[in-house]
């Protein structure tokens, strides 16, 4: 008696469709891969001095058709007054520490275990990395892609570097990125001219640009202002990694 064999065609399209998801999660897995591999090469790359990064922001103002001022400008040409007061209001252990302030955050970290309310412990290597490679807004989630960027940007990068970079892509109103776009739209000056009051309310506008207008303060961010001022005049034994 002869037997027939077995009819596996149900069975092949089943292995097919097993082998098809196998594929399509393991392209997808390349693909977050990947995504979590670029900033850490672009690190390498904005390392060279003649590279000029753009932010997520920036890029973003562009995908909505919207565009952006900003003019590039090295960090020997920008005034000192303006690198002191974004140092002293933004971080002012910036020459200390390697790209985040574990003082700071173990502050923070307790502060917020015990029920406070609590302040920001973003240095500026940490606000570099999340403008270049992150986006907006508070989640665990970009805090953890932010340390160890911020921790990979500092290791590779000089301070003035970061720096330059920093003052370079940060936001100072809509559509506005950057020291000498920020210096001709507030001041109608150059950002190599900026006075050390005029460096102070740019400073201090830095948190939100939206609602601090550098050129048009209000009393409390005025007086803030004033605070920045006198601690920016005081700061030598702070920035020796940029002005020895």
């Amino acid at each position: 008696m002869d037997i027939a064999p077995e009819d596996n065609g149900a069975e092949e399209p089943a292995v097919e469709r097993r082998g098809g998801w196998r594929r399509m999660i393991r392209r997808i897995l390349l693909a977050v891969l990947a995504v979590l591999v670029l900033p850490y090469l672009l690190i390498l790359v904005y390392a060279l001095p003649f590279t000029r990064p753009v932010s997520t922001l920036m890029l973003s103002e562009l995908a909505l058709m919207r565009g952006y001022d900003r003019q590039w400008m090295s960090l020997d040409d920008i005034s000192p007054n303006l690198v002191r007061a974004v140092m002293m209001s933004e971080d002012a252990r910036f020459c200390l520490h390697g790209g985040v302030d574990w003082n700071q955050m173990r502050s923070v970290v307790e502060d917020a275990l015990d029920g406070e309310a609590t302040r920001g412990a973003s240095t500026i290597p940490m606000q570099t990395a999340k403008n270049l490679f992150l986006w907006n807004g508070r989640s665990f989630i970009r805090k953890a892609l932010e340390l160890p960027l911020a921790l990979g940007a500092d290791f590779v990068w000089s301070k003035p570097r970061m720096m330059e970079i920093y003052l370079n892509i940060a936001e100072w109103g809509p559509g506005i990125y950057g020291a000498e776009a920020a210096a001709q739209h507030h001041f109608k000056t150059s950002a190599s001219k900026l006075s050390t009051k005029q460096a102070a309310l740019l400073a201090v506008a830095l948190p939100n640009p939206f609602t601090r207008v550098a050129s048009k303060p209000g009393r409390g961010m005025t007086r803030l202002a004033g605070v920045v001022e006198r601690r920016a005049r005081a700061s030598g034994a702070y920035i020796k990694c940029i002005y020895p």
